[in-house]
């Protein structure tokens, strides 16, 4: 059996509808768990909204609508976004779903049954946009026009004196455990500069931490306790063992979250803290195994500036995928932003980069080589000699889509894996310039289609490699070139056949498509690139 991969992106919240952001976490992810099940793992995907919390509670009561009504509706949106940015997800959770409390409720009296929680009264700094506490240290204090003082969190949100009852959980027990897995597993929180915050957030000292509150209902009630509702990041990260059916330990629970098991966590570097402090915490407290890899991806900006509503720079996922094609959204992000630290994008931005590597260089190679083999061998597949030059391209091409692309991608260095594929397709390019087999089917026809062949085996690995990334217009390439839905793997990668069996089926290819039409600007877009 399959070794089991369990990858996750955070639950979004939906008071809004979808944002690039959303999408690029989707995004990247995706081409992580497509690349996995290429590699013959048992992949399960998930991801959700979060949907609790006062931040939701606000949302809904400014629209003048119930809270449930709201997450539904916004929700929706989530799950279409996914559906059309081909998200190959295998669940989705949402917070408000039954057995997501039932989950939340039972990872609560884990902890309880550790004496880890205790009921006291908090009074401190809150942040209702981040959900999130702040100790008087980590806040900034501005001056506003009028000569007023207000305090804001790390993150430049407004924060407010809370007090209230609430039910502890006991953190600070956990300060050396905590530790003692970042200095033992440093894979366990990636890249290296989040790591290194966070030890040194933790080496500072951990204060237990208030995790109820009573000054709103919209959330999981705490058990015994109906007066107090979950603070809302017990109950987000726990959605991660809802989708595996907890608090049942068989089924989808026992194969995918085991011990030292294959668990991938992909979220923004905004919420490290949550899930390589805090989630660690409440899982050694409640007797369950950790995730093996928490990746806090870095921001994506708008021509460099970061999005907000205020500045009215937020952009629309779907918008952008209309207009360029989902495959060129997906490519874009996953190549020009190196994963883990802030990217920028633009419409100049997308259209340059995908132009270059998909019309230019990679679809401009398939359509001109299939063109040929179409026209100048009535599309037949037919073994040829291999020259040395043949030889030393088919190697070059093996290592970039056999070696490096798969090295890169289990390291999650999307571009890193680009990089090498790209390199692959330049070779190709290189090839077909010095070779001129349009010229060759007066002077040598033979050589022309061993010629031909040798692209056309190139174009089969160079598809399959690329196809976590742009699934669609990988398989219209496959489909085209005969190669069956079992060998779109980097196990055929790595045995290529492909050919002989072609010939042997007597595999005709039909006239070609293009796959990867030129972009052009939309009217109105300048003319600077991000």
């Amino acid at each position: 059996m399959s070794e089991p991969y369990y990858i996750t992106t955070a639950i979004s919240y939906p008071n809004g509808p979808p944002h690039i952001g959303h999408a690029y976490e989707a995004i990247t992810t995706d081409a992580i768990a497509r690349f996995q099940r290429m590699m013959g793992r048992n992949v399960r995907f998930q991801t959700g909204t979060d949907e609790h919390g006062l931040k939701m509670a606000q949302a809904a009561a400014e629209k003048g609508v119930e809270p449930q009504k709201l997450a539904a509706q916004m929700s929706e949106k989530f799950v279409d976004m996914c559906a059309k940015l081909n998200i190959s997800n295998d669940h989705f959770q949402r917070t408000t779903d039954t057995a997501h409390h039932v989950a939340s409720q039972a990872i609560w009296k884990a902890m309880e049954a550790n004496n880890d929680l205790y009921l006291d009264k908090y009074e401190g700094w809150y942040s209702v946009r981040d959900e999130a506490y702040y100790d008087e240290s980590e806040l900034v204090e501005v001056e506003g026009e009028g000569g007023e003082k207000s305090k804001l969190s790390p993150q430049g949100t407004p924060v407010e004196w809370t007090v209230e009852e609430s039910w502890f959980f006991r953190l600070s027990k956990y300060q050396e455990p905590l530790l003692e897995l970042y200095r033992e597993k440093p894979e366990f929180l990636e890249p290296e500069s989040r790591r290194n915050e966070m030890i040194k957030f933790v080496e500072g000292g951990l204060r237990d931490l208030s995790i109820s509150r009573t000054s709103f209902d919209w959330g999981v009630k705490v058990p015994g306790s109906d007066n107090h509702v979950m603070y809302v990041w017990i109950d987000a990260l726990t959605n991660y063992l809802t989708g595996l059916g907890y608090p049942d330990k068989d089924g989808n629970f026992a194969t995918y979250w085991r011990q030292d098991g294959d668990i991938v966590h992909i979220i923004g570097k905004d919420i490290v803290r949550f899930h390589s402090v805090y989630w660690p915490a409440f899982l050694m407290s409640a007797g369950l195994p950790l995730p093996r890899h928490v990746f806090g991806h870095g921001f994506l900006l708008n021509r460099g500036e970061k999005m907000s509503k205020s500045v009215g720079n937020v952009v629309d996922p779907l918008a952008l995928a209309e207009t360029f094609g989902v495959d060129q959204l997906r490519y874009f992000l996953c190549a020009d932003v190196v994963f883990g630290k802030d990217g920028s994008f633009s419409a100049e931005a997308i259209v340059t980069r995908t132009n270059a590597d998909l019309a230019n260089s990679f679809g401009n190679l398939v359509q001109r080589t299939l063109s040929m083999i179409h026209k100048n061998m009535d599309g037949k597949i037919a073994p040829t000699e291999t020259s040395d030059d043949d030889a030393a391209l088919l190697a070059t091409v093996s290592v970039a889509t056999d070696t490096e692309f798969p090295r890169e991608l289990k390291k999650l260095n999307l571009s890193g894996a680009i990089e090498a594929w790209m390199r692959a397709v330049f070779a190709c390019n290189q090839y077909v310039d010095e070779q001129a087999p349009w010229a060759l089917k007066k002077t040598d026809p033979e050589r022309m289609e061993a010629v031909l062949m040798t692209l056309f085996g190139a174009i089969i690995q160079l598809s399959i490699a690329i196809r976590p990334v742009v699934p669609e217009a990988a398989d219209r390439i496959l489909d085209q070139l005969g190669i069956a839905q079992d060998h779109r793997n980097f196990a055929a990668i790595a045995e290529p056949e492909w050919i002989a069996e072609l010939a042997q089926s007597g595999f005709v290819m039909e006239k070609p498509t293009p796959i990867f039409p030129r972009l052009e600007l939309p009217s109105g877009e300048g003319e600077e690139a991000a």
